[in-house]
């Protein structure tokens, strides 16, 4: 099998298992009465190794390859969902959320260079939109996966069924079945510099801006639909298929990736979904129907979508050669900073004042950015 469909299908099986353990953590948790604040501190631990590490993982790529990264990353993302399975405590869901949140980090991060590397400059946007299909068709099926799980045979059921989905990966990666070579590594080239020095790049930096925005976006959507979907009284399976219109509006705007990747501006396309997705979020506390919420998903999954693709591509170009999977990993440390600290922040507004702000806030901050991304476009 040719290197690209296979990292997209290896990608697909772990995101399963990794966005689905982020929401039956979540909803572990709460069902166990845990507060607001812990399931925010339950999702920050999925980011916190991973912003201290990011970094390192990325120069390690650039200089050694993909296999090894990618094997030990889908063994303790394996390793880490099932930790709730063999012990059915909430102590578990601590072991999860660090073990597969860096775990996933070090296949993420692996994953995109080998992308990047292998695309001619012009191939490069498709690539990666090939790349976020796989993963809108991972975020479809993982809240569909959880709540029908959980309804049907419960929490450790759900866990180990995630784990499952690390198997084949596992199998492959042990077989070298992907290619070393695949991401052209430099062995004997080290990465020169402080990694800071990338910041001083106004390109590079705008978009680690515009990144971190979208991935606040993102982390509220993670974090707050299915507390809000639980405040106002839907069942398990009923906010799986919420969090399901995302997965599929994300899915059909990077379907559609291709055919605009030659006709549309960069910066303009993050400007308007950027206006999209806060337009959604004003919308989503006033909402207790379940068709309308999965209307207003669908409309946020396309916002939060679009951008990704055009975005890595540009990322990949403007990187210093031989710094790309360096760069990925400063994106990955500063995205999960931001994961770090917002679930965090989010679990302690939510608890004083409810989500409805979150909300409102997300949707201010994007509008800025939008305004932000216009005068660079």
């Amino acid at each position: 099998m040719r290197p690209l469909p296979l990292i997209v299908i290896l990608l697909v099986l772990t995101h399963v298992a990794f966005n689905g353990s982020r929401i039956a953590v979540a909803l572990y948790a709460i069902h166990q009465g845990a507060s607001t604040f812990t399931v925010g501190t339950l999702v920050a631990l999925y980011a916190l190794l991973p912003a201290l590490s990011s970094v390192a993982a990325g120069r390690w790529i650039d200089r050694r390859g993909i296999q090894r990264p990618m094997l030990l990353g889908t063994l303790g993302v394996g390793l880490g969902t099932i930790a709730p399975f063999a012990i059915p405590h909430v102590a578990s869901l601590y072991v999860t959320a660090v073990l597969v949140g860096v775990s996933f980090m070090l296949i993420n991060v692996a994953a995109y260079h080998a992308v990047g590397e292998m695309s001619a400059p012009e191939e490069r946007t498709v690539n990666f939109s090939y790349v976020a299909l796989g993963f809108s068709t991972s975020a479809f099926v993982a809240p569909l996966l959880v709540g029908m799980s959980i309804e049907s045979l419960g929490y450790r059921a759900c866990f180990l069924i995630l784990a499952l989905f690390t198997v084949m990966p596992l199998l492959a990666l042990w077989a070298k079945l992907l290619p070393n070579g695949a991401t052209r590594a430099k062995q004997d080239l080290a990465p020169k510099g402080h990694v800071f020095e990338l910041l001083r790049d106004p390109e590079l930096r705008r978009l680690f801006i515009a990144m971190a925005i979208l991935t606040v976006g993102w982390d509220i959507y993670n974090f707050a639909i299915p507390v809000y979907g639980a405040q106002i009284g839907l069942r398990p399976s009923q906010i799986g298929i919420v969090m399901g219109a995302f997965a599929a509006a994300t899915f059909a705007v990077r379907l559609a990736m291709p055919f605009f990747a030659h006709r549309v501006r960069p910066w303009g396309l993050l400007m308007g979904s950027l206006v999209i997705a806060g337009a959604a979020y004003v919308a989503v506390p006033f909402t207790h129907s379940v068709g309308v919420l999965m209307a207003i998903t669908f409309v946020l999954g396309l916002g939060l979508g679009a951008p990704q693709p055009m975005v890595l591509t540009l990322l990949h170009q403007s990187a210093p050669e031989g710094r790309a999977a360096e760069a990925l990993g400063l994106r990955t440390t500063l995205i999960n900073t931001s994961q770090t600290v917002m679930p965090l922040l989010f679990g302690a507004v939510g608890a004083a004042l409810g989500v409805a702000p979150l909300f409102w806030a997300m949707a201010a901050t994007m509008l800025a950015g939008a305004a932000g991304a216009r005068r660079r476009s």
